[in-house]
């Protein structure tokens, strides 16, 4: 009988010190990284040559998902033939001073990319002009050329965490930070 209580404590004594060992997880938890908020896209085309002026395209939405519509606008037609180089800046404006979140897309930029989708008759392309620590777009700077004279749509997305390299929007994955959809014509 004695061997037997001997025995049950130092079963028990195992069970405890196995239920309370060390865990590295439990000891240094990740740390959570808040998403950033994005109130403000906007998108500065400066023409490459001329005298043209530059076209800035702004999408507002300061309740974010509360009931109030964001605000687009276009500040113009693009001209046909002229190239433009593209800047996009990010803010959030529920803040004062607005905080300017293209900082931290672009320095963590292996974890962020902009795509540009031409929808409708327009004509016009693009091509990214900065990228990540791979040579993985990133988009935060861009031309577009405009073509014939036509109109449609022009969206930016921002993907969070997508694939690098990929195809495109459609195969890129991640969850989308912003998108924002504005009506363009060329002259």
């Amino acid at each position: 009988m004695k061997h037997f209580k001997i025995f049950s404590l130092l079963l028990f004594t195992a069970i405890i010190l196995t239920a309370c060992s060390s865990d590295d997880d439990n000891n240094n938890p990740e740390p959570i990284v808040e998403e950033e908020v994005i109130t403000t896209l906007n998108v500065k085309l400066t023409p490459s040559s001329g005298t043209n002026p530059a076209i800035i395209l702004q999408f507002r939405d300061l309740d974010a998902d509360g009931p109030n519509l964001p605000t687009i606008d276009v500040s113009g037609d693009l001209i046909s033939g002229v190239e433009y180089n593209g800047s996009i800046e990010l803010l959030n404006e529920t803040v004062s001073p607005p905080e300017d979140i293209t900082e931290q897309v672009e320095e963590l930029s292996d974890e962020h990319q902009f795509f540009y989708t031409l929808n409708g008759a327009l004509d016009a392309t693009t091509a990214y002009t900065n990228f990540d620590g791979n040579g993985a777009p990133l988009g935060t700077s861009f031309t577009l050329t405009a073509g014939a004279a036509s109109s449609g749509t022009l969206t930016f997305t921002l993907r969070h965490e997508p694939k690098k390299p990929n195809t495109g929007l459609e195969d890129a994955g991640g969850e989308t930070d912003i998108t924002a959809t504005f009506d363009v014509t060329v002259q």
